[in-house]
């Protein structure tokens, strides 16, 4: 994400000047198309390429200081790195994104979403996407999940909105002690100020959010436009930047909030008597 901000940046000073591509190029005794990848994020930034491009481009010393500052940690690996083994490639800009936004919008109709989720209810659902995994891979995918939920607890912690499906919450996943921990799980972040829980009851009928899963992700930094991530199948994800996109599932997350808010006003009594199912 930083490269993302890094790249705007650079390029809005590039331009600024009025200097064109094949001259900033020339100056690193580069090909153009590597300012254009650097601009665009798709290559890491060395450092002394930036500090010739901004000299290049007449900025302040102060400024260049904050900027080859934000460059090194840039190319420093996420918090994630070491998980990188368990997550897909497809999967791996998610996180990104989820670390880094601000406001985190998700509808989820098949589970508990992975940032709510209990241990024991994470390794459920893993160990059932990956059959045949060996219990130490099985337990790092789980250990992965379960890091991810830090971020809610940060001091800039993003706020997050959950929509989730009843058909979520009657699955049964891991057994009934399992179930019932769960919604536990969720009375609790329910009561959390930064987070924002509804739920879909079966007899709302049909809506916009029927056709699976999306999250909504908004940044602080002017630079990263508002993201949606749906998933394709079972193997890929798709990632919407441009803004019609955007739009659409934006609204349609807010109808599905809203129907939500409409049939169960108060989730947390609605967790209270689903446990009470699982008591049986």
């Amino acid at each position: 994400m930083l490269r993302i901000i890094l790249g705007k940046r650079l390029k809005e000073l590039r331009e600024r000047k009025g200097i064109r591509l094949d001259a900033a190029a020339k100056a690193l005794a580069v090909n153009h198309l590597t300012i254009r990848r650097m601009e665009n994020a798709q290559v890491g930034l060395k450092v002394p390429y930036v500090k010739e491009l901004l000299r290049l481009y007449d900025v302040a010393e102060a400024e260049v200081d904050e900027f080859i500052s934000m460059a090194e940690r840039a190319n420093a690996p996420g918090w994630w790195y070491p998980f990188r083994d368990a997550l897909p490639d497809w999967f791996r800009g998610y996180v990104s994104l989820e670390t880094d936004a601000e406001v985190i919008r998700v509808y989820e109709p098949h589970y508990v979403t992975g940032l709510l989720q209990t241990r024991d209810y994470a390794r459920a659902v893993i160990s059932a996407g990956f059959p045949n995994e060996p219990d130490d891979v099985l337990e790092h995918r789980v250990e992965l999940r379960v890091r991810r939920q830090e971020l809610l607890e940060r001091d800039d912690a993003p706020t997050l909105w959950v929509v989730l499906e009843e058909a979520a919450l009657r699955r049964e996943v891991g057994g009934p002690a399992v179930m019932r921990a769960q919604m536990d799980r969720l009375a609790e972040a329910a009561e959390m100020p930064n987070v924002s829980l509804r739920i879909v009851p079966l007899a709302a009928g049909p809506h916009p959010g029927t056709g699976g899963h999306v999250t909504y992700f908004r940044f602080r930094e002017r630079e990263l436009q508002d993201i949606v991530y749906t998933e394709v199948g079972l193997t890929s994800a798709v990632y919407l930047d441009q803004r019609p996109d955007v739009v659409t599932h934006l609204e349609a997350l807010t109808r599905v909030s809203l129907l939500a808010a409409e049939h169960v006003p108060d989730p947390r009594t609605y967790l209270s008597n689903l446990r009470k199912e699982f008591d049986k």
